[in-house]
């Protein structure tokens, strides 16, 4: 595990809450991301001695981890809870809908700053090598966390969050050919090309059709 240190907060008044935040994001995102793999222990000592932070927020942090399935209780702390193939795909089906539904507002609410980032985040997803797994996991998340930025909700980001699972990962992309890659990124150009153009329902259907196919490739293995 390559966890960095979590980065001071400004706010004093807000500081503890916004360490834990980071804390818990961090966090969240190794696990999400397979940098954390299944069943990997967490000791909150440790932890918190490689974030540089007090255990409160690490503890704060596995308790939410715990309510969002991410983790589960062992002996002496907690280990990252192990989803078969069905979990993830399950949870594909349920970020297809909440995620179409973002790209439909994010159509309607974009500001031009929000499309001019996707258009970069795009043109590196365009560039990349297919077997740099990190960074083809690092630019499709940026791609979604853009769309769903967007759309302009918070209530909406706390329900895709509440799914647990980032549907694409180090374990989706050992499983697609660079084929299957290129059919990812021709999806984002459309996807992108519907926000821009300020068309909600092609937004959203393209989105919830991209969201699908990675399904597809999950449940053929």
């Amino acid at each position: 595990m390559r966890l960095a240190p979590s980065e001071p907060s400004q706010p004093a008044g807000s500081a503890p809450q916004r360490r834990s935040l980071e804390v818990f994001d961090q966090l969240r995102r190794a696990i999400v991301t397979g940098e954390l793999r299944p069943n990997e222990p967490l000791i909150e000592a440790d932890l918190a001695a490689r974030l540089a932070v007090s255990r409160t927020p690490v503890r704060e942090s596995m308790q939410r981890l715990a309510a969002s399935g991410l983790v589960v209780p062992r002996k002496r702390g907690w280990a990252v809870r192990e989803f078969s193939l069905e979990d993830v795909a399950l949870n594909a089906e349920v970020r297809a809908g909440l995620e179409g539904y973002a790209a439909g507002l994010a159509a309607q609410r974009a500001s031009a700053e929000d499309i001019a980032l996707l258009e970069t985040i795009h043109r590196e997803r365009l560039g990349l090598d297919p077997e740099d797994e990190k960074a083809r996991v690092r630019t499709n998340r940026a791609f979604h966390d853009a769309v769903i930025a967007a759309a302009r909700n918070p209530k909406l980001v706390d329900a895709i969050d509440a799914t647990g699972l980032f549907y694409f990962n180090g374990d989706v992309v050992r499983m697609s050919s660079a084929d299957q890659m290129a059919e990812g990124n021709a999806d984002h150009a459309q996807i992108l090309a519907a926000i821009a153009a300020r068309d909600a329902g092609a937004a959203e259907a393209r989105m919830r059709a991209h969201i699908d196919r990675t399904t597809r490739i999950i449940r053929r293995r």
